[in-house]
């Protein structure tokens, strides 16, 4: 920030961009993908608004996007906007899942509804899902998805918000349509950095960003090769979007660094952040006399995230369901009220967030293992949720949801 500001013309229109290269190749690196296939966006709902506004749909309305409900609701609502504003081009269609599942259940899941889709006479067209959704914060079998979707010719939009330096990121294994991840969560970027991958193949569909800037070219003007100097059409078009703050994306760089140099290098990181998540979980359940939410193969945990039901059931609305001595019923119609109730209270008089919500039929907490937490963190948190959960016992959140 120091350098703009005291020489903003010169940073901005020249030290900038080769900075920007600097890390764009770093990151590209980390990916294990060409540089020229790697772009940096705010975050990563900017990076799916990209790919599903520049996508192009046929004509004939036959046309579906494929999406899990675990879908991250800013997503989710960029795939409904789609297809409100695309007069009858293209059709959304929501896959059900609720943990605990296998990931063959999800995968078979998909199956049947690329064909019901096709046998409804529709186009999947492409599907998007997660490296790590958000809720519950679980990993995806994101791998077995890619395969099963080039299987079945349907194109593959990766939701790695909750991915890079959290769980292994290599893309030139993976080789999705088209991936994306924030920065600013796990590889320790500030905020807003993302990264955008699309490779070679899929980068003449990217005409514009969001919000459209200097690179777009007019479509009877394009061809795959037009851009700044050596640069693609692609890089050139995301390189400079507008004044923004670009400072995060120069990070990234020395971030990596900073992973192999001090920490050890990104095993030891990711060990050490999905060891903690597994222990840090058990004894919060432990603690709140509770279970964590997992499949019986156990893969769903493997990643930086754990979540934990909390002692509260959910009964539906008019039944006359009693509590256990150690657990509170919440009605379904105030059940997500009185979580948000709840997160706020954890702000509010223990200085603390923790996401809280509903899953199925019971409420849970999803917590985050990170380099600089230990055990204890988790204890205390489970203390802090074991007092929370006794107000809601007493009806606490009543005149405030």
């Amino acid at each position: 920030m120091e350098e703009v500001e005291t020489a903003p013309d010169i940073f901005i229109r020249y030290d900038y961009p080769r900075l920007l290269d600097e890390n764009r190749q770093a990151v590209a690196g980390f990916l294990r993908v060409p540089v020229e296939t790697v772009v940096f966006v705010p975050n990563a709902t900017t990076a799916l608004n990209a790919v599903l506004r520049n996508f192009e749909w046929n004509a004939d309305g036959k046309d579906e996007i494929l999406y899990f409900s675990t879908i991250y609701g800013a997503c989710g609502k960029t795939v409904d906007y789609v297809v409100d504003t695309r007069r009858g081009m293209v059709n959304s269609r929501p896959i059900s899942i609720t943990y605990p599942c296998e990931d063959d259940e999800i995968i078979n899941l998909f199956e049947k509804a690329v064909a019901t889709s096709k046998g409804e006479g529709k186009r999947p067209r492409l599907c998007i899902y997660d490296v790590v959704s958000s809720l519950p914060g679980l990993r995806f079998p994101f791998e077995a998805m890619t395969s099963k979707c080039k299987e079945l010719g349907v194109m593959t939009v990766i939701d790695g918000a909750q991915g890079i330096g959290m769980v292994d990121s290599r893309l030139d294994e993976l080789d999705p349509d088209f991936w994306f991840s924030n920065c600013h969560k796990w590889l320790h970027i500030p905020r807003a950095c993302a990264v955008l991958y699309v490779p070679v193949r899929n980068q003449h569909m990217m005409a514009s960003t969001v919000p459209t800037s200097h690179g777009y070219v007019r479509k009877s003007l394009r061809n795959s090769t037009s851009g700044t100097g050596s640069k693609s059409a692609f890089v050139s078009n995301f390189q400079y979007t507008g004044t923004l703050d670009f400072s995060p994306y120069l990070c990234v760089k020395e971030a990596l660094a900073w992973r192999n140099d001090v920490v050890g290098g990104e095993d030891i990181l990711q060990e050490y952040n999905i060891n903690l998540a597994k222990t840090g979980g058990r004894r919060v359940a432990e603690i709140l006399g509770t279970e964590v939410l997992d499949n019986k193969a156990g893969t769903a945990s493997d990643c930086a995230m754990t979540n934990v039901r909390l002692p509260i059931r959910i009964a539906k609305n008019g039944s006359n369901s009693s509590a256990a001595e150690d657990e509170s019923v919440l009605t379904e119609d105030i059940v997500n009220d009185v979580a948000q109730w709840m997160m706020d209270t954890l702000v509010r008089d223990y200085k603390t967030f923790i996401v809280v919500y509903s899953h199925g039929q019971h409420v849970y907490v999803r917590l985050s293992a990170q380099v600089y937490l230990e055990l204890q963190d988790f204890e205390w948190a489970a203390e802090t949720l074991l007092e929370l959960c006794a107000r809601v016992a007493k009806r606490e959140y009543e005149g405030h949801i």
